[in-house]
């Protein structure tokens, strides 16, 4: 896939693989050994995931007090925390990923409400979470996928630990994207995916603190310190932690990035004005724009954007194609008739401004269709 053949606007649904993943993989792909051998070609091959793993660590800078847990990806990341760690009451936000929000947590459950910006209310949390028992976890992810609203981690973990319950945080969205410092956040358990920052997909990983006890979601093997059986997929987490160097340096370019997305925000909004962009009053990731173009629905949006060319989507890439509204949108309290024509675009370093260009231009022919729904529906009420 060319840039100059599609505008491609969809990096929090999967980023393009880097160049120099590619290479890393294939590298590792000539590896005979199983990396649980003990013979040279093993040696080679674990040498190999021991390197990845320092990169994955050094990504989030854990300092060497938090073991990385490859996995195939953030889905069973997600779950291997959820259930292999919380042993008690779970707390867990309204706009949390599914995979977080289905997770099988092994005794009741709370959901914690967002306000309209879709932040973590944290008076509410400090409020229930009083009576914990021991054993409870609270989830909340470091930056929305959907919205790109990043959350208070750290005030949120402080208010937990206050009250012994640990601390999960999807970082899946948040990587390479602004700065992560595991340490700082003050998180027991933290989620990475490999697709999200130019790896390849089927990989993932959880870190895991010093000294958090995790039951193993898959077993029947000593791999990954004891905590997920099976051969480890080497080549994919080569790639990974290829892409977790690269992606170091990434974010010396979000003001960059930042500056690129409020102008198509600026654009976009000029063309439709009755246009919302969703999450614009909080802190958000420098990539993504969740907006709304009232009277036409999101599928289609996605359908007319896809046929000039320009590919974005509809919300969570793995919520995608069900019938119904964004819960993370309905979370923050936006009106079922609104969230239905809310579309995600997200950027990536490399984006092109020709790609942005392109999707102004479809956009506006879009902006034209809801300027004459909105004439139509005036006339009627008339």
């Amino acid at each position: 896939m060319t840039t100059n053949a599609v505008a491609y606007l969809d990096h929090n649904a999967s980023a393009p693989i880097r160049p120099n993943v590619a290479d890393s993989m294939l590298r590792a792909m000539a590896f005979v050994g199983n990396p649980s051998s003990v013979h040279k070609a093993g040696r080679n091959a674990r040498s190999t995931i021991e390197t990845a793993r320092s990169d994955v660590a050094q990504l989030i800078d854990t300092q060497g007090k938090a073991d990385v847990i490859f996995t195939s990806g953030g889905t069973e990341a997600n779950s291997m925390a959820v259930s292999g760690a919380c042993r008690g009451h779970f707390y867990v936000s309204a706009i949390e990923h599914p995979s977080v929000l289905d997770a099988p947590a092994p005794g009741s459950v709370s959901v914690l409400p967002v306000d309209a910006s879709g932040v973590v209310d944290i008076d509410n949390f400090e409020l229930i979470s009083r009576d914990a028992v021991s054993g409870s976890m609270v989830s909340v992810m470091l930056a929305n996928n959907e919205t790109g609203v990043i959350q208070p981690i750290a005030r949120i973990a402080e208010v937990a630990h206050r009250h012994g319950i640990l601390v999960h945080c999807d970082a899946v969205q948040a990587a390479g994207k602004m700065p992560i410092s595991m340490k700082n956040l003050g998180v027991d358990l933290l989620t990475l995916s490999a697709h999200k920052i130019g790896g390849p997909q089927g990989v993932g990983a959880l870190v895991v603190g010093h000294g958090i006890e995790l039951k193993p979601l898959i077993k029947g093997g000593g791999q990954e310190r004891g905590r997920r059986a099976g051969t480890e997929n080497v080549a994919g987490i080569a790639g990974f932690g290829t892409a977790a160097r690269e992606a170091i340096c990434d974010v010396l370019d979000s003001p960059k990035l930042m500056s690129s997305r409020d102008d198509l925000e600026r654009r976009m909004r000029e063309l439709a004005p009755g246009a919302e962009v969703f999450g614009a009053k909080v802190e958000r990731l420098p990539n993504t724009t969740c907006i709304s173009l009232p009277g036409i629905d999101a599928e289609v949006q996605v359908m007319s954007l896809d046929l000039a060319g320009v590919l974005v989507s509809s919300g969570s890439a793995c919520s995608s194609g069900k019938v119904g509204p964004s819960h993370v949108l309905a979370a923050m309290g936006v009106l079922p008739d609104v969230a239905r024509t809310a579309i995600r675009i997200s950027q990536g370093q490399m984006t092109p401004e020709q790609d942005l260009d392109r999707l102004v231009e479809a956009w506006a022919k879009l902006g034209q269709r809801s300027r004459g729904q909105d004439l139509k529906q005036r006339t009627i009420e008339l």
